[in-house]
């Protein structure tokens, strides 16, 4: 029999100690009973064919892989339909519990050896500092327009920060990424779980997956306005990406007053594009963006404009390295637009967003996962809440920069912020350099 102690974390996610003690004393009295066996199926052999997915040969989806896919997923279409429980895996039934059973489910947070995980507290919190103090953060975007009159800042609220998933870390998220592809063409999602329109013209038809809420775009053939559809059901945040969330909270990336519920995945291939818009209101500030395989641009202005398919002009463009994370909020978020140029190679992004509990989903449910998470060294005793704001549309609200920002932009001649090794020092560390706030 495989050891209790690797075994557990995967059957009692979600529980509390005292369950756990008693899930691993029916256990271990079900071996003495049973020979170690359940159902005819040894312990340690269906751990281990559970765990034993290379994922190196994931590097792109291909058709060999669908019929793996296939042939690995028992679960009937009729069973699929019924399990949307955000939050509350049935280990036998839901999509989640069928995803991280077929490809992992937990992402380290040292990042030392690549190895992954049951749970952020096998990690002692100084090895979780040092990695966190890794992190280059920039958050003094400065690029003024002219508004009504005034002028403003339209990157105001904007955060980057960058080297948060190492290089082992992002191949295992993209190779999940690809195999959950592999079960949207094999129809092993929810219908509104994965999209994959034809691509009828350049940046036309990029693949998407959506977890925790079906969000439509524009009007659909049956009248429904763009946001957050309550009465459809998609598959609910699978453990890796929670994992993602609860690093970005626990290292001071996103508050903890506004914790993810919600997600979207883009897959790009070379062209692929997405065009200027303004994030829906039906989602909180602040959201971000984490970006895989090749870095990309984007863009931000409030006058965006096409110049021809998959290439738009604004007032400044922002490097997005491999392993980032984009926050957006404040004026970023809300005057500016912003767009994905056609990308020049295979990308992968990953938006994340909590949803105004007034828009939710009928049958959507609290993930317990995802409750009371709580930056590094932080203690529910000075957990302060930050009020959050779902819609800025009155211009006054929003903070005008000063007068030596107006003056650095003027003064500026690109329209491509451009980055420094010192516009990313480790966290807590000073630069004695002089940096400008843009090179626009």
């Amino acid at each position: 029999m495989s050891n209790l102690s690797d075994l557990l974390p995967y059957l009692s996610q979600g529980f509390c100690s005292t369950c756990k003690e008693l899930l691993e004393s029916r256990l271990r009295n079900l071996h003495q009973n049973n020979n170690g066996k359940f159902d005819c199926i040894a312990l340690d052999d269906g751990y281990k064919s559970d765990s034993s997915t290379d994922s190196s040969r994931f590097s792109k989806p291909d058709n060999r892989a669908i019929s793996h896919v296939q042939a690995t997923s028992s679960t009937p279409a009729s069973v699929r339909s019924n399990g949307y429980s955000v939050g509350h895996p049935v280990l036998t039934q839901s999509t989640e519990s069928r995803i991280n059973k077929e490809f992992g489910n937990k992402l380290s947070v040292n990042g030392g050896n690549g190895r992954v995980v049951p749970d952020e507290k096998n990690v002692t919190s100084s090895e979780e500092q040092i990695r966190m103090s890794k992190v280059g953060r920039k958050k003094d975007f400065v690029c003024v327009e002219t508004i009504k009159g005034r002028p403003v800042n339209v990157l105001q609220g904007l955060e980057l920060h960058t080297r948060v998933f190492d290089d082992k870390e992002q191949k295992q998220i993209v190779d999940f990424v690809y195999d959950m592809q592999r079960m949207g063409q094999s129809r092993n999602l929810r219908e509104r779980t994965y999209s994959e329109p034809r691509k009828w013209m350049r940046g036309k038809g990029r693949v998407t997956m959506q977890f925790g809420c079906c969000y439509n775009y524009a009007v659909d053939k049956k009248g429904n306005p763009p946001g957050i559809m309550r009465d459809e059901e998609v598959d609910p945040i699978p453990a890796l990406f929670k994992s993602m969330i609860r690093r970005m909270v626990r290292w001071s990336i996103l508050p903890p007053s506004c914790i993810p519920n919600s997600c979207i995945v883009n897959i790009y291939d070379e062209g692929d594009c997405i065009p200027p818009h303004i994030d829906h209101h039906d989602f909180l500030r602040p959201f971000c963006t984490v970006s895989f395989l090749t870095e990309s641009s984007i863009v931000f202005g409030s006058n965006l404009r096409t110049i021809a398919p998959g290439e738009f002009s604004g007032a400044a463009s922002i490097p997005l390295p491999v392993g980032s994370v984009l926050v957006l909020k404040g004026n970023g978020a809300d005057v500016a637009k912003h767009c994905v140029p056609a990308v020049a190679a295979k990308r992968i992004s990953i938006t994340f967003r909590k949803m105004d509990d007034s828009k939710r989903p009928f049958q959507f449910s609290l993930d317990p996962e995802l409750q009371g998470i709580l930056p590094l060294g932080s203690s529910p005793m000075n957990k302060l809440p930050v009020p959050q704001v779902s819609n800025l549309q009155n211009l006054q609200r929003h903070s005008v920069p000063s007068q030596h920002d107006s003056e650095t932009v003027r003064k500026a001649s690109s329209k491509s912020i451009q980055f420094e090794e010192v516009d990313f020092p480790p966290l807590g560390a000073s630069s004695t350099a002089s940096r400008p706030k843009s090179k626009n």
